[in-house]
């Protein structure tokens, strides 16, 4: 498509968008939508929403501190994780417990934010930056910018203005951002203490205070009667439909949608669904407003039944559909409920697995093997991971408090050179052990992660490597 093309395009977007702000929502108070239409748009907006309603959220129980203490910070601040998050932890789905988190929220309504780096002395880190919408527009880190020491600067949409010398821009698509750093840790004492090193020495400030000394605001809000222990997506997918849509008209104001997305908001206006105005479920008519109540359970099923689109390999779903979404809302939706901060695919991809060779799900009552031939390991350039999840993506709490096996277990091969890990309930014998992954007396979930995997074969993202099948053994 040529520039003039692409030009008419979004002056196009912009007008079907403006048009349908500004009348629709009026039809929709005049009842003028069927209890059946409503029903049909409501899930496709719960669906298109999802992962801005999950952000907000979750922006709002990480931040609700007064100061930095654990996962959570006030915004404009890092909180670090200093170990490998534990089973109690809720908040994020599927964590992993291969690196330590950075974690910090901003927002670039008022200015850009510093982003400053250490020389991380080649240790492999990534800092990648989402934009409200979950889209990854940023990825800072040893694949993409080597670990040197540097500077960064995160700027909001439509900001103009000088950065000092030297600094690298970065433009966010939304005000609000979330920087999700991951930085890798063996989890030895003496490996923890490196990386918290690293992490003591990251630092953001706003643009105003560059080349100045800097201290964040000694006091933040704090919000007493919001829901600090109920997991982030039950909270979500707890909401009722008019709870939701109220929610995510205001938040469209706040993270206006992207040009594609004009044909979408204007479905959504037909219900009454518009950037910065109230949602009234009950001006769409009794029939209509009744029709919203099995919205959010129906659009739940929806988008977890887009796991069925991904690509099956001896009992293992993956995408490399992942950090980047477009238009594609439902795939984006599923990675929101899954796998909340998911990367592109050139810094990680993560098959997961609910059945074994047989097809049949995963039970602690059995015992299986995931066998690598000898040089058939996961082709990573940084490193790759089996983790266990219960049904929900959480980890599951055992004995040896291990909640992952890899390379770093010092694995045992067999004489052929190959490697066999052991996914049961209890332990394959003493002998056996650094292969075991513990797993839970019933249901469970395996995610393989692959960090930096190779794009050249062998490589998953060309599919010319694949993970091989888990078998059941008596």
């Amino acid at each position: 498509m040529c520039v003039q093309s692409v030009t008419k395009f979004r002056r196009l977007a912009k007008l079907i968008l403006l048009v349908s702000v500004l009348t629709l929502p009026a039809a929709a108070a005049r009842g003028e939508i069927s209890a059946e239409d409503a029903r049909r748009i409501a899930i496709e907006a719960y669906v298109y929403g999802y992962p801005l309603v999950t952000m907000e959220l979750t922006r709002r129980v990480m931040t609700n501190v007064p100061a930095p203490e654990g996962n959570h910070a006030p915004m404009g601040q890092f909180a670090h994780l200093r170990a490998y998050p534990s089973p109690d932890n809720k908040e994020v789905t599927a964590p992993n417990a291969d690196t330590l988190y950075s974690l910090a929220w901003l927002n670039l309504t008022n200015e850009p934010y510093i982003l400053s780096v250490p020389d991380a002395h080649d240790r492999y880190y990534l800092l990648p930056m989402l934009d409200a919408w979950t889209d990854v527009f940023a990825s800072p880190g040893k694949r993409t910018t080597g670990t040197a020491a540097q500077k960064f600067a995160i700027v909001g949409p439509g900001w103009k203005g000088q950065l000092p010398p030297g600094v690298k821009k970065y433009v966010a698509p939304t005000n609000m951002v979330w920087i999700l750093g991951r930085t890798y840790c063996t989890g030895t004492p003496e490996d923890y203490q490196a990386v918290h090193t690293f992490q003591d020495q990251l630092a953001l400030y706003p643009l105003s205070a560059f080349g100045k000394k800097y201290s964040p605001p000694r006091e933040s809000p704090y919000n007493a009667k919001l829901d600090m222990k109920t997991a982030v997506r039950a909270q979500v997918n707890a909401l009722d439909a008019g709870e939701y849509f109220q929610l995510l008209a205001q938040l469209l104001r706040e993270n206006p949608p992207a040009e594609e997305d004009a044909p979408t908001i204007s479905r959504l206006a037909r219900l009454g669904i518009s950037p910065g105005q109230p949602f009234e479920i009950a001006k769409l008519g009794p029939a209509a407003a009744a029709a919203l109540k099995t919205v959010p359970a129906a659009a739940q099923q929806v988008i977890m039944a887009r796991q069925a689109h991904d690509k099956l390999q001896n009992g293992w779903l993956f995408t490399v559909d992942t950090g980047r979404y477009g238009v594609d809302y439902v795939q984006r939706a599923l990675i929101t409920a899954i796998g909340l901060g998911a990367n592109r695919p050139q810094d990680a991809v993560y098959p997961m697995s609910e059945v074994d060779a047989d097809g049949q799900p995963y039970s602690g009552a059995n015992k299986y093997v995931l066998h690598f031939d000898k040089g058939q390991s996961p082709p990573a350039n940084a490193f790759w991971s089996l983790t266990m999840y219960d049904p929900a993506y959480f980890f599951v709490p055992n004995a040896l408090n291990r909640f992952t096996v890899s390379p770093r277990d010092a694995l045992a091969e067999n004489a052929d050179g190959s490697v066999d890990l052991y996914i049961q309930h209890e332990s394959p014998g003493k002998g056996k052990e650094s292969n075991w992954l513990p797993a839970p007396a019933g249901k469970f979930i395996l995610m393989l992660r692959m960090y930096w995997p190779a794009e050249k074969s062998p490589s998953i993202i060309n599919g010319s490597w694949k993970v091989p099948p888990v078998r059941r053994v008596p």
